[in-house]
């Protein structure tokens, strides 16, 4: 645990702040425990996500994280997520010496030369730098932070830097030899070198430089917070890094929108009421008689404030199938699913649902009448328009990676019953391009060729997403690169940074009469707060609003300010999985692309370079196809 409170959004927690991670706090770094060590997890677990746990092949219950506050007071009440102070090794800003774990040292100390003197942990107490020295040795006072290097395995392991091992890699004479390690007192440096840094012993004085690469075998600790060793020790190699590098903590995460019919649960009524308490059902059905059981019912309505009609008519629902009522998911098809949803009109809908959307297919349509220009070809582009009024999005914390190695689960055995999980509430913007036009530029030859460099650099290049590996195609990188511009413009137009905004590309390819084919953009934002967002999002669904933010982002594909470098570029970015696409036209921050920020290209928008045409280069307008 960490001295004092560290406040963490709910949705970190799952993501960058999750467990195994490296969080920079205010005044330190600390490393999140697993969650063996966390107490206070709701026991009862998400309600009403058997359909997403179907759907993500999820067979342990889906629990919310534990939650602490801060009083008023500055005691911290609830339960809090467990961390500890890491890296424990800190460096003076001034001389460059390193402490072991400097906070825990006693606030006093007696020396024979300065008799009892003040211990400030936040400071160095070693000797002050060589140039300062006159005849009696100072004590530095430099400030301490600590060291941002860490020594991190793909089996997901994570410990200390060896710094002693580092100091003395190759013993030249024997005072080298036997120099042991000593963590009770300063003696270790870090100094600038040729390259990068090194190490210096300042007992026997040997050297050595900070490498990239170091054998993990020798150490102990599988996590900074656990004593025991690996049951089997790692072999080959592990990797200093710097905190900040991204692979020495990569959350896995995987996420699903709640759609009917458990969407469509009215939280709170007597059915649901029944549903989530098994043993008021089981109170009734192991009634003998009659009249025992009347009596049970009459003691639950009167309980719950209702009729006893209403208990019998809930258990009859229950018995029918509730909540799923005999609907499957099939294996894989999470986002068959939501796409059905999403395109289908709902009956009887209520506001207060958990998916909401409002259909602007119609109106859509009948704006390209009225307007004259490329605002037609636009119009012609996109199928349907959908605004999402309200929705509830599930997203479960599988594990982490270390350096793209193996998941470890978020206990580090995977042998706990449960995983983390939250409820996220929000909006957004659907719509789907037309088939039509989508089949006949899917075909054309340029399109093709830049799509078989993609697919070669793809294969095997380990790009992961949420929402499961992508099936490159033409379609697919048009919708990605479009998602990317759309958000782009969101983010002056709808108020959203585009850090907050999020995409899910449904995408399926097929032939003429395949009616599984899909070609559709959710662009939404979603918090831990049952009030959801601001609306401000789901307001740009409206069709006049929705074509000039179309309009726009098409034209942002058609010029970046780094042309022509970047709609020249043969390849960018991990993998080299970008082409005509950088931080100035496309690139959006690492929250808001499911797929890492690969995979993009404005040429299958618009043309950009090189005769590719793009999608809506093809387009024709009503009156171009009569």
């Amino acid at each position: 645990m960490t001295d004092e409170a560290m406040p963490v959004r709910l949705s970190h927690l799952l993501r960058h702040c999750s467990v195994g991670a490296v969080v920079r706090g205010p005044d330190h770094l600390v490393t999140v425990k697993d969650t063996t060590f966390w107490t206070g997890a709701d026991e009862q677990g998400l309600r009403h996500v058997e359909r997403v746990r179907r759907a993500l092949k999820i067979g342990k219950a889906l629990r919310t994280p534990p939650k602490a506050k801060v009083e008023n007071n500055g005691r911290v009440s609830g339960h809090p997520i467990p961390a500890m102070r890491f890296p424990g090794w800190t460096r003076c800003s001034r001389c460059g010496l390193l402490h072991h774990r400097p906070w825990r040292r006693t606030r006093t100390d007696r020396t024979e030369s300065r008799g009892e003197v003040q211990i400030d942990p936040s400071r160095c107490s070693g000797s002050a730098p060589r140039h300062r020295m006159g005849g009696d040795v100072p004590v530095c006072g430099g400030k301490l932070e600590q060291v941002p290097w860490v020594l991190a395995h793909e089996h997901g392991y994570l410990a200390e830097v060896p710094w002693h091992a580092l100091a003395h890699p190759e013993p030249r004479h024997s005072a080298q030899r036997a120099c042991r390690a000593d963590w009770a007192s300063p003696y270790l440096e870090i100094q600038p070198a040729d390259r990068g840094y090194r190490v210096r012993c300042r007992s026997c004085r040997a050297y050595g430089p900070i490498e990239s690469r170091f054998p993990y075998s020798d150490h102990e600790w599988q996590q900074p917070w656990l004593r025991n060793p690996p049951e089997n020790r790692p072999e080959g190699l592990a990797w200093i890094l710097e905190i900040s590098d991204v692979r020495v903590h990569s959350p896995e995460t995987r996420t699903a929108l709640v759609i009917p019919p458990e969407s469509r649960i009215r939280k709170g009524t007597v059915v649901d009421r029944l549903y989530s308490s098994t043993d008021r059902q089981e109170e009734i059905r192991e009634c003998r008689t009659g009249l025992q059981r009347r009596t049970t019912l009459g003691r639950i309505a009167a309980e719950w404030g209702c009729g006893i009609d209403e208990v019998e008519e809930a258990l009859k629902e229950i018995d029918r199938g509730y909540p799923l009522f005999g609907e499957s998911v099939g294996d894989g098809d999470l986002l068959g699913s939501e796409y059905r949803a999403l395109i289908g009109e709902i009956p009887d809908l209520q506001e207060d649902e958990d998916f909401v959307t409002e259909h602007h297919t119609r109106a859509w349509s009948d704006l390209g009448g009225r307007l004259p220009g490329t605002a037609v070809r636009l119009i012609a582009a996109v199928d349907r328009l959908i605004a999402v009024n309200r929705l509830k999005e599930i997203l479960v914390l599988d594990g982490f990676r270390r350096l793209e190695g193996r998941i470890t689960p978020p206990d580090l055995t995977g042998a706990a019953d449960w995983l983390p999980a939250l409820e996220l509430y929000g909006e957004g913007i659907f719509f789907t391009l037309r088939e039509s036009f989508l089949r006949r530029w899917e075909t054309d030859r340029k399109v093709r060729n830049r799509t078989r460099i993609f697919l070669d650099r793809f294969d095997g290049s380990g790009v992961r997403s949420p929402m499961g590996p992508p099936a490159v195609s033409p379609r697919f990188l048009v919708l990605h690169t479009l998602a990317h511009l759309m958000i782009r413009e969101l983010e002056t137009k709808a108020g959203y940074p585009a850090a907050s905004l999020r995409e899910r590309i449904y995408c399926r390819s097929g032939g003429a009469a395949d009616s599984g084919s899909m070609a559709g953009v959710l662009i939404y934002v979603a918090v831990p707060d049952t009030e959801g967002s601001l609306g401000g999002l789901m307001s740009q669904a409206e069709p006049s609003r929705f074509l000039r933010l179309l309009s726009s982002a098409v034209e942002a594909a058609a010029w970046c300010s780094l042309d022509p470098v970047c709609a020249r570029q043969e390849g960018h970015g991990p993998e080299l999985l970008n082409r005509a696409a950088c931080h100035a036209c496309a690139l959006l921050p690492e929250t808001s692309c499911a797929f890492g920020n690969v995979l993009l290209d404005r040429a299958f928008v618009t043309e950009v370079a090189g005769g590719i045409p793009g999608l809506f280069d093809i387009v024709e307008g009503p009156e171009q196809r009569g």
